[in-house]
């Protein structure tokens, strides 16, 4: 491969959170689209989530692809103590109707229902939430139960690690869905009238821009909190372990996010303009189009570059095939690489391939994190 030069324009150098107080022990604010974290307090060392690990269960289980499937409630479903929907044994509920449940009355007794029912029993359903904790790159993490109580010792997590989970999540347009619903009804066996939950999660009344999260509180872990914003296409993640004043903290965090940072585009989906080599020049494209979050004082410091291919010899690329991607864009702020999109040739199929922004979000989101990649 070669080096191109391209174009370049500024961006980044952090804005000072001096002004920026939060009462909890651990916290980040994450924008969700790049990851980057524009806030962090002490946010990567491990303390108890609490009822937070439900955002874990509840991805498993929209993407377990059973949903619409019903779940006999058994005796040890329902015999599980704090938070529950009063599940009753014998009786039968959709998998949906328990993540809703789960995510918006924090129901101990639905996590456990839905532990057994996807992992076929808790411990096989722990082991899935460490697989999936490890692919999507949540290094200073264990789980030990599907709800977040204070029964083991070896259940924690990160500030930091609940935001890569969150941002994982919101990847899934159930999730967002289900993590948004400030009321939700479900219907019961043998009554005449429906169940009828709304979420615990105040952030949905207390802040104009909010968009879901989930609530936590143990004895142990004190008051957790994750909550999504979103403001003009700029989406937020904020989480806080062991804050007294969380919704607070979550809103102050929201605003100062937006009132500082605005989501600037890298570049575009479709040609890459500005390349001078004969065989690429006018042929080349972005698969997909890249934003960041910048402050105005960032601007200036954006660099980007690209590699690609050496121009094929003769018929190699008929013979064998273009290279898929031909090559990557990179964009860097001051010395830290900030962003990469892959580069395709004309002609390729990739270019012409559309994909949901949250489909191409979840791809692009493990392709980052090493699991995945163009083949």
């Amino acid at each position: 491969m070669f080096m191109l030069s391209f174009f370049s324009f500024s961006i980044p150098i952090n804005v000072q959170a001096a002004n920026l107080s939060v009462s909890g022990q651990s916290a980040i604010l994450m924008e969700q689209e790049s990851g980057r974290v524009l806030f962090e307090k002490d946010a990567h060392t491990t303390r108890r989530i609490a009822s937070i690990t439900k955002v874990m269960t509840a991805i498993l289980a929209i993407e377990s692809g059973k949903m619409k499937e019903k779940v006999k409630i058994t005796d040890s479903m329902v015999r599980v103590e704090g938070s529950s929907i009063y599940l009753k044994e014998g009786e039968s509920l959709t998998l949906e109707d328990l993540v809703y449940g789960l995510m918006l009355r924090s129901g101990n007794d639905a996590a456990v229902a839905i532990a057994e029912y996807v992992g076929g029993s808790l411990d096989g359903f722990v082991y899935l939430m460490n697989q999936k904790a490890q692919e999507i790159g949540m290094k200073n993490t264990e789980f030990a139960n599907p709800h977040g109580l204070d029964d083991h010792e070896n259940h924690y997590s990160t500030a930091y690690d609940m935001a890569l989970l969150t941002r994982y999540a919101m990847g899934n347009e159930n999730f967002q869905k289900i993590s948004a619903a400030e009321k939700y009804s479900a219907p019961q066996e043998g009554e005449s009238w429906n169940r009828s939950w709304s979420n615990k999660n105040k952030m949905l009344r207390l802040y104009k821009y909010s968009t879901g999260g989930k609530t936590g509180y143990t004895k142990r872990a004190k008051r957790t909190l994750i909550s999504t914003a979103s403001k003009d296409g700029f989406n937020l993640i904020a989480v806080t372990l062991n804050a007294p004043d969380d919704w607070n903290d979550h809103i102050g965090m929201f605003e100062w996010g937006f009132n500082n940072y605005k989501l600037k585009s890298l570049v575009e989906e479709g040609k890459i303009t500005g390349i001078k080599d004969p065989f690429y020049k006018g042929k080349v494209y972005a698969a997909r189009s890249l934003s960041y979050p910048l402050t105005e004082d960032e601007i200036d410091q954006i660099r980007s570059s690209l590699t690609l291919y050496n121009p094929p010899k003769g018929n190699e690329w008929s013979e064998n095939g273009i290279p898929r991607p031909v090559g990557k864009m990179f964009f860097q702020l001051t010395d830290q690489t900030i962003g990469e999109v892959p580069l395709f040739y004309e002609g390729d199929p990739e270019v012409k391939k559309k994909k949901g922004f949250w489909g191409f979000f979840k791809e692009l989101f493990l392709i980052l994190n090493g699991v995945s990649s163009y083949d």
